[in-house]
């Protein structure tokens, strides 16, 4: 488990991180990525069913409820993408960062 994984979220108020605040912490999570702006960070899991997939589905939600920070999630037949964001900072916070690698650690495909 990386250092990130082994934090909690905490309420986020105020500014987003800066563009090479975001980058530090991306290095930690390399399979997912920023978008132009580094407001978000995404990651497209791939899996051998349907029923793998929504199984990871649950395992994120879990994630997600446990640390009060939730992601959008657009789910296919064996694929699901995560994106993160904080909205009450209007981009990227260390929450989405700690997510990220809690689910990497979840050791999903």
């Amino acid at each position: 488990m990386n250092d990130l994984a082994s934090k909690h979220c905490s309420p986020r108020h105020g500014a987003a991180l800066s563009g090479r605040a975001a980058a530090t912490l991306a290095k930690q999570v390399p399979l997912w990525s920023t978008n132009a702006g580094a407001k978000k960070i995404r990651r497209t899991f791939a899996f051998k069913d349907y029923y793998a997939a929504m199984a990871f589905v649950n395992a994120v939600a879990w994630v997600a409820h446990r640390e009060d920070h939730h992601p959008d999630m657009a789910v296919g037949y064996n694929k699901v993408t995560v994106t993160f964001s904080t909205h009450s900072v209007g981009g990227l916070s260390e929450n989405d960062f700690i997510c990220a690698a809690r689910i990497d650690a979840l050791g999903a495909a």
